[in-house]
């Protein structure tokens, strides 16, 4: 299966962002790709979480999200991307990633459970939690994909779970804060969550200012199996589907 992380860096038009999208989206088509990764806050994105995203949010089966189902259905390539999605009681908008078969269909929605309320941001205070948490796997390019959002890589029992729940990839989609010793602690914690679980892990994340870049994929045992850098792009990697599975009978042997 081939893999895309689609590295872009989202700002505050919607419509500018999902052009860069369906950019990405088509490029990683005519790759080859079976699966297209996008960060957190692909839809809608700045430097500091603010009331305005309340005011850009949709439902899933709003116009980004369809447009993004469109674009996969279009390109028969299955694609994860995050939203900000619209509170159905109308309450502060959820932190959501929506994932969308080849034929466009919907195959999971993932609200974020650890909001990032550290270092001086407070996420919460404009982003819902979802009440009950529910961890998702997504059935996508012939492989279950254990989604994750950015500070939910700073959670070892996330990852444990969606791997007892039969994950044999986890997707870390995420807009990594800067900062001194960040992107030394985006693959250190992005290698962890692999080499305990002995599990293909991928995660992408959005460009600076914004963000960190630098989106990779590891492999069951740490291995980086390819990593871009902090401009703006695609990653593809081949990935067998079986990979995590041979890992996990090697280790158990």
């Amino acid at each position: 299966m081939r893999l895309a992380l689609a590295q872009i860096d989202s700002g505050t038009d919607v419509a500018t962002n999902l052009a860069a999208i369906r950019s990405a989206v088509e490029d990683a088509a005519a790759r080859g790709a079976a699966l297209v990764c996008f960060p957190e806050y692909a839809m809608y994105e700045k430097k500091v979480v603010d009331g305005s995203f309340a005011d850009v949010a949709e439902p899933v089966e709003g116009p980004f999200a369809s447009a993004v189902a469109d674009l996969a259905r279009r390109h028969a390539v299955a694609v994860i991307a995050g939203m900000v999605e619209s509170h159905p009681q109308g309450r502060q908008p959820y932190n959501t990633l929506v994932g969308f078969g080849a034929d466009g269909a919907l195959v999971g929605v993932y609200r974020k459970i650890h909001l990032y309320d550290t270092y001086g941001f407070r996420e919460s205070h404009w982003i819902s939690r979802p009440d009950p948490p529910q961890h998702v796997v997504m059935p996508v390019a012939g492989m279950r994909v254990g989604v994750m959002t950015c500070n939910d890589l700073r959670h070892p029992s996330m990852a444990a779970r969606l791997a007892a729940d039969g994950a044999d990839m986890l997707a870390v989609c995420a807009s990594w804060v800067p900062g001194a010793q960040k992107v030394e602690q985006w693959r250190i914690l992005t290698a962890a969550r692999a080499i305990e679980n002995v599990i293909v892990t991928a995660a992408v994340c959005q460009t600076p200012p914004v963000s960190i870049g630098t989106s990779l994929v590891v492999d069951p045992v740490g291995a980086v199996l390819g990593e871009l850098g902090q401009q703006a792009g695609i990653l593809c990697v081949d990935i067998d589907p079986d990979l995590t599975a041979r890992a996990r009978e090697r280790a158990a042997s």
